[in-house]
């Protein structure tokens, strides 16, 4: 890593480990919808379940040590992390795409029937989107806005003490006020940084108990002709994207604690989590003005 600037990964258990227990999830889902042993099928899915977060969560902590602690994110893994980010939400995009598309292709194909086809299907009653939707949606606008505080804070306080660092300081270039100054300027930024982060994961919380509340409270199923299937895909496959998305910025969150993006440090871990999350918020407005908005 030190001739060449790049990152050369030591050998890990954790992809064999996460390969593994997401089979083992998937076969345990399959077993429960052909009718399988329901004791085999809880005992299964439980320990795939146990070692997918076990794997998650030391495969994390190895890469936020090789970053934070070993130094191994140089400036070029950094940029290559940046542009496998970007891709990656790219073909997160086209993955709701091909939702939206099916939505709008049985949506259409109804409504040019005229007098035959009818969307939402007969017996159908779709949800009225200006009640609970527009409140999560506010709420996920709300966390947007308070993400983008907690990226701004992180941004100004690596800039403010980088002082405290400076050898200049001890040789006496920085006075002693201005030093308590900058130190005093990262402390109100990290504490910022850290009330919006948590806000923000609040917030994305609340929209996950809202979004059960409204997937209860539905008169439709997802056995319900085109619509319920369209509906619950793309609203559960976004609600699943928020949950990942909270958990991404609640670890940013006890990172920012533990000041792990203090003083110029690398804090691409934490611009991908809001990255992602705009992304979230972004698919969100789409969905509530194409599938309620439009739907209803």
């Amino acid at each position: 890593m030190f001739r060449t600037g790049y990152h050369l990964v030591d050998i890990s258990p954790w992809p064999f480990s996460g390969a593994m227990s997401v089979l083992g999830i998937t076969s345990s889902l399959v077993g429960y919808f052909h009718r399988a042993p329901l004791m085999w099928v809880y005992v299964f899915g439980s320990i795939s379940l146990f070692l997918l977060v076990f794997t998650m969560v030391r495969w994390w902590s190895d890469v936020v040590v090789e970053s934070t602690y070993l130094g191994c994110h140089t400036s070029l893994v950094v940029r290559n992390l940046r542009v496998g980010m970007v891709l990656f939400i790219l073909s997160e995009v086209f993955f709701f795409v091909s939702f939206f598309w099916a939505f709008f292709h049985v949506s259409i194909g109804e409504i040019s029937m005229r007098t035959i086809g009818q969307w939402p299907p007969l017996g159908v009653k779709a949800i009225y989107p200006w009640k609970v939707p527009a409140l999560n949606t506010a709420i996920l606008l709300g966390s947007g806005m308070s993400v983008t505080w907690a990226h701004k804070a992180v941004s100004v306080h690596n800039k403010c003490p980088a002082g405290v660092l400076n050898p200049n300081v001890s040789s006496g270039s920085i006075s002693p006020e201005e030093y308590n100054n900058l130190v005093e300027k990262g402390s109100c930024y990290q504490k910022q940084a850290i009330f919006s982060m948590v806000l923000t994961v609040a917030l994305g919380a609340f929209f996950m108990c809202i979004q059960y509340e409204e997937y209860y409270m539905a008169s439709f199923t997802i056995a319900d002709s085109a619509f319920g299937s369209t509906f619950f895909i793309m609203t559960g496959f976004h609600g699943m994207h928020v949950f990942v998305g909270t958990v991404f910025l609640f670890i940013c969150t006890l990172r920012l604690i533990y000041r792990h993006f203090s003083f110029n440090h690398h804090y691409f871990g934490l611009d991908a989590a809001i990255w992602y999350w705009h992304f979230v918020d972004v698919v969100w407005i789409g969905l509530f003005f194409a599938v309620y908005v439009w739907g209803y």
